[in-house]
């Protein structure tokens, strides 16, 4: 009979839950052991998470997720991100086991978990809503799930309380332990529901847009506190969110999501500086790429209307042959600077536009203007550049050509060599 052998750890306490199961996930042996090997570092737990050709069906034949491949090292820190409808949250769901998997199998630390109840996965799930009891303190909140599972997991009472006290500290909410949620704000209540799962010690932590519910500031506050959080833990994390600058900023790898499928997995800065497609290039990145679209000429000249831009070498090499036809034009923001500026200067490199929006951002401003039969650009430059630049008046711009983008009528990005690993 095939048996699996698996421990669970506390980070404070010096036993460890030791649980041999059958294939099925019967339990067939508990114990509590003495663990001085994991507390002096001489072994430790992998936590990796692998989803192969997974598929969520909804009735009708809705395909919300539709055959993806991930594999999230152990100690990694992914980031799922798209827009509402892409299948992130239903992808999130599925690995904490809240929602059945259609197709495919999923495993964690190589166990296949498809079958296996939320409670026996060994991981921890942070809510958009925090999901605190409102009749119970701080205190009671962290270790509520310790306490329903105390014999199960061979706790005692002292234990639960190491844990829940070791968790406020590292959270900053020692002075709150005994505060209803109703007297926090929305930034504790946050680290309240963190904390719950901490106290837990799993094999990966799970985050649904935790940070929605929060303003501006307390925003990139606790996504900060977060990003130190993992640093210290060092759990698998996989977390969910629409905000590519939180994706961005707190991911090793982000996975850009869009109806369902996986359209790029790679580091942050790879998939901003080396987008797979239109969409990626869209998605990604504030203000997002300007799209401009025109023909290659038989020069390897890029026409739009009345305006020509020299393609360099690097934008002509995945063309191959002798194309010319239509073709998309993607620009940054930030690789677009004023004439008066003196950045990019070159040889047919210039757009000529209308001013229509200017935006004042402190030392930064974007200056929003318009091309013939074209949809709105916009120009990230610095404030004291704006001299001389008005409301409805032309406005020249050099075009940093070298770190544009060239996208097919498809959409697929043909400038630069793409080391992502992307599902078609």
């Amino acid at each position: 009979m095939a048996v699996s052998i698996e421990f669970t750890s506390g980070f404070t306490d010096d036993n460890m839950v030791l649980r041999i199961r059958s294939g099925g996930g019967e339990s067939l042996l508990q114990a509590v052991v003495p663990d001085p090997a994991l507390r002096k570092g001489i072994c430790r737990f992998m936590a990796t998470v692998e989803l192969k050709e997974v598929s969520k069906i909804y009735p009708g034949g809705v395909r919300a997720v539709n055959r993806i491949n991930l594999a999230i090292k152990d100690r990694e820190f992914v980031v799922l991100v798209g827009p509402s409808g892409c299948g992130k949250t239903t992808t999130l769901r599925m690995v904490a086991g809240l929602e059945e998997i259609s197709e495919g199998t999923l495993s964690i630390d190589g166990r296949i978990v498809n079958d296996i109840a939320p409670k026996d996965r060994d991981i921890a799930m942070v809510f958009q809503n925090y999901a605190l009891y409102p009749h119970m303190s701080v205190y009671k909140n962290m270790a509520f799930s310790l306490q329903l599972r105390r014999r199960e997991l061979g706790l005692t009472k002292q234990l639960i309380d190491q844990r829940v006290r070791q968790a406020a500290a590292i959270l900053g909410l020692t002075d709150y332990l005994q505060r209803k949620p109703k007297a926090l704000s929305g930034g504790q209540r946050q680290r309240v529901a963190v904390g719950r799962a901490i106290v837990r010690n799993p094999k990966a932590f799970l985050f649904d847009e935790p940070l929605s519910n929060l303003d501006a500031k307390l925003r990139v506050e606790t996504r900060s506190e977060i990003k130190k959080l993992h640093l210290r833990l060092q759990t698998t994390t996989i977390y969910v969110t629409h905000d590519q600058e939180e994706a961005m900023t707190l991911g090793d790898r982000i996975v850009v999501m869009k109806d369902g499928l996986i359209q790029q997995c790679a580091p942050p800065l790879e998939v901003y500086e080396h987008p797979v497609n239109q969409f990626v290039a869209s998605f990604v990145g504030t203000p997002p790429m300007n799209f401009i679209a025109g023909n290659i000429d038989n020069e390897r000249n890029f026409v739009c209307g009345d305006q020509t831009l020299l393609l360099p070498d690097k934008l002509t090499k995945g063309l191959g042959g002798n194309y010319h036809g239509p073709m998309v034009l993607g620009i940054r923001p930030e690789v677009l600077s004023l004439a008066n500026e003196g950045r990019f200067a070159g040889v047919k490199n210039s757009l000529h536009g209308m001013v229509s929006v200017i935006e004042p951002l402190g030392d930064k401003a974007d200056i929003y203007f318009t091309l013939p039969n074209q949809p709105p650009m916009v120009c990230r430059t610095e404030t004291h550049h704006l001299a001389g630049i008005h409301l409805q008046a032309p406005a020249t711009f050099y075009v940093a050509m070298e770190k544009c983008h060239l996208f097919d009528p498809a959409g697929r990005n043909l400038s630069s060599a793409i080391s992502a690993r992307v599902t078609d």
